[in-house]
């Protein structure tokens, strides 16, 4: 639904209209009746139910990938899984724009994936979403915060409550509010080449 997101000085979000199309509204609420009824209640090993649930509504997950029950996604088909990627409990995946977890990717319980924000600088206040990409064995650890736009590089971890505003680069740990570098990451061959490099993100459609 490339043309679901509504111009904001003919909707006026700002005094209670929408951001997005009825149809993309519509689809939406159709969703969360659908997990609520079918999946938020089914114990983990039930993992490829809920991938099932997902791709019904045009989620892309490859083998494997585990979406924990009370993982909340907002709109299933901007969201890319690859092999044996994961997101844990009570996780939030904002995703207004794309959100592409690579092969392995972790993102840990409570974390929130937002892939929207708004144009302070327009009296309208209109929505603004641009993809987010963790790539191959990158950590989000409990509690975080990934913004709109922000590529994770592969095997990078976000330490527990850091928010990432910009880019964290490949193999390196991060933490804090920014987020700034601290050390880097010294992975084995098994975790990054053995796992990684042969699929790090084939969904499976």
């Amino acid at each position: 639904m490339s043309d679901a997101l509504l111009n904001a000085a003919q909707s006026h979000p700002r005094t209670g209209g929408a951001s997005f199309s009825l149809a993309h509204r519509t689809v939406r609420a159709l969703f969360s009746v659908t997990w609520l009824l079918l999946a938020a209640w089914t114990p983990p090993p039930l993992r490829g139910w809920r991938r099932l649930v997902l791709r019904l509504f045009g989620a892309q997950l490859g083998v494997g990938a585990n979406i924990y029950a009370s993982a909340r996604i907002w709109y299933p088909a901007n969201l890319v899984m690859g092999d044996y990627a994961t997101l844990g409990r009570r996780v939030r995946c904002y995703n207004q724009a794309r959100v592409t977890i690579e092969a392995y990717a972790v993102v840990s319980q409570d974390a929130t994936l937002c892939a929207g924000t708004h144009d302070y600088e327009d009296p309208h206040f209109p929505l603004r979403t641009r993809p987010i990409v963790l790539e191959a064995q990158s950590w989000i650890a409990a509690e975080a915060f990934v913004g709109p736009g922000v590529t994770v590089g592969s095997g990078a971890i976000l330490g527990a409550r850091g928010v990432a505003m910009k880019d964290l680069a490949a193999g390196t740990i991060h933490a804090g509010n920014p987020a700034v570098a601290i050390k880097q990451r010294h992975a084995t061959d098994h975790d990054v080449h053995a796992m990684a490099q042969p699929n790090t993100a084939r969904p499976q459609t």
